[in-house]
């Protein structure tokens, strides 16, 4: 593991510390976040990017010069369902688009507690309906971190029940497969993970919940059926509290017969690959997803 990321972990530890100590309330959050928005770097020179009305969802499309015009990634943005701009992301969106030589297609599902399940789930069958009309499908790939990881699989069940083509293949990255929080390591990995709190997910799962039941499996797909699900790459962490949400969830795959990879990366933290501007294994990281991306679209 680099110094960059042995420095990473030592930031994140002490940084989320101190945010355990007071916990702070969705508004409160989304505004600081907002004013973070300003310094995020943006894509290089060349990179176009485009605002969207994906048929009534808000979505940003991003294409660099090594971007073929009828491959596309859908792209399911992580924050516990409750926060995530398009500007936070992106200096990692024009990455995946470099890595897997496709035009990005972010987008804004409506988030909780506002909007709880199903609303995300219902902008993302929405957002891919308008892509897969104008694209075909086998050129579509989904990719989502953390929530929006989930997402993704959610969205995959909920799209295949309805009888719709679905995407050509799909990534995910440290996937919050399992809202009822039955994962073993939530507790084993709770020393070790340097970012995410145990403590703090059964309210975010209420949040979005908001009274469903958190085995439903378009909100926690480790308990629905992934039988004919597309090819699915899933990298997470080994010292992550949710590193058996995805190890569970790749098993479930393979037994349902999915082409599905796991990747278990030692000692990254959570969705390592937003920190690609200093990280070199989440570069690395990046460069396996368009791979995998790449040979499958």
């Amino acid at each position: 593991m680099s110094w960059r990321a042995e420095l990473l972990r030592l930031a994140l530890r002490l940084t989320n510390k101190r945010k355990r100590r007071r916990q702070m309330a969705i508004p409160t959050i989304r505004r600081r976040l907002k004013l973070l928005e300003a310094v995020v770097p943006g894509p290089p020179t060349g990179t176009q990017t485009t605002a969207i009305d994906a048929g009534g969802v808000d979505a940003v499309r991003i294409a660099v010069r090594r971007s073929l015009g009828d491959v596309h990634v859908l792209y399911f943005h992580g924050g516990g369902y409750a926060i995530g701009t398009a500007q936070l992301y992106r200096d990692f969106t024009w990455r995946i688009s470099d890595a897997a030589r496709a035009c990005v297609l972010y987008f804004d599902y409506r988030l909780a507690p506002e909007h709880p399940f199903p609303a995300a789930v219902e902008d993302a069958v929405t957002v891919y309906r308008w892509l897969a009309n104008a694209v075909d499908p086998r050129r579509i790939a989904f990719m989502g971190d953390s929530a929006g990881g989930g997402l993704v699989l959610g969205t995959l069940y909920r799209l295949r029940d309805e009888g719709v083509a679905l995407p050509g293949a799909a990534a995910v990255v440290s996937p919050w497969t399992d809202l009822a929080l039955t994962g073993p390591s939530l507790s084993a990995n709770a020393t070790a993970d340097p970012m995410m709190d145990a403590a703090s997910l059964p309210a975010i799962a209420n949040d979005y919940l908001a009274g469903a039941d958190p085995r439903n499996p378009y909100a926690s797909p480790l308990f629905g059926d992934p039988t004919g699900l597309p090819p699915t790459l899933i990298h997470v962490g080994s010292d992550e509290i949710l590193r058996d949400d995805a190890v569970r969830m790749a098993e479930k795959m393979r037994v349902a017969g999915c082409d599905v990879e796991l990747e278990v990366w030692p000692r990254m933290p959570h969705a390592w690959h937003l920190y690609a501007r200093i990280l070199p294994e989440a570069r690395l990281a990046i460069d396996r997803i368009g791979g995998f991306l790449r040979e499958k679209l």
